[in-house]
């Protein structure tokens, strides 16, 4: 059976790490941890499980995850996320994939957990991620966030059984709090590949991605928490818009504006 290789990044996540780790036991004969600096228990806990834990300043989540899996002991990697643990049925179909590892890389569906309910519409189910792979093949990329593991062309990849478990949002504010931060670096990042933003889309985009999410995507089948997930999906949309629109329309203005002399 070939050897496997599980790589995480951490900071602060002790409330999370744990799970993580003890869901990996069986199938991980390399546990990789690298660490931003946390100031809780995280060290301890990763500790116990015998995990090489290795402290790396961050400078953002792809290169965190690429210097992850070099200093992983082994090719075949397990990149994850300490918010996420494997299912029994994906604890198997890994182990199975073990056996031969005749795919360059495995793909598998994450289920999200939102305040304790699992949400299996809403736009985030199945949410397919490729985590399982040959390091040799591929490497992680992206911008600030939303980075995902990507296999150079010509490679196979095949998709396994069960759920990459994620436990998200413990709370509706803490969903709230990080859809305003990432809504702000999606912003500049969209000023950047755009360079300006229309009025238009700080109206429409916002009410198209909840119509999608809640009734096209079957939110409401998620009762409370799907309404919860769809609305603030929506706003922030709206807020990644209107910043950017803000934006586009302070840069042509300072732009067009007349230098005052001195």
């Amino acid at each position: 059976m070939l050897k496997l290789s599980v790589v995480v990044i951490t900071l602060n996540e002790e409330k999370n790490i744990g799970r993580c780790l003890e869901s990996v036991q069986e199938i991980a004969d390399d546990i990789v941890i690298i660490d931003s600096n946390s100031t809780d228990k995280t060290e301890i806990i990763c500790n116990t499980f015998g995990a090489r834990f290795i402290q790396q300043p961050f400078e953002g989540y792809v290169q965190q995850k690429n210097y992850a899996v070099s200093q992983a002991k082994y090719d075949r990697v397990l990149s994850l996320d300490a918010d996420e643990a494997l299912s029994e049925e994906l604890l198997l179909s890994i182990k199975k994939a073990k056996e031969n590892f005749d795919a360059d890389g495995y793909s598998m569906n994450r289920l999200t957990n939102y305040a304790g309910k699992w949400i299996r519409h809403s736009g985030w189910y199945p949410d397919v991620k490729l985590r399982l792979f040959d390091r040799r093949k591929g490497e992680w990329t992206g911008l600030l966030i939303h980075e995902k593991y990507e296999l150079r062309k010509g490679n196979r990849i095949q998709h396994l059984k069960g759920d990459l478990l994620h436990y998200s949002y413990y709370t509706i504010e803490q969903h709230i709090l990080q859809a305003n931060k990432f809504s702000s670096i999606a912003a500049n990042q969209l000023i950047e590949k755009h360079g300006r933003i229309l009025f238009w889309h700080v109206l429409v985009n916002p009410a198209f991605k909840f119509i999608r999410n809640y009734f096209i995507k079957l939110g409401f089948l998620d009762g409370y928490y799907g309404f919860i997930i769809c609305t603030i999906t929506a706003y922030e949309t709206f807020q990644k818009y209107a910043k950017a629109w803000h934006l586009s329309r302070s840069q042509r203005k300072k732009k067009f504006d007349p230098v005052k002399k001195t």
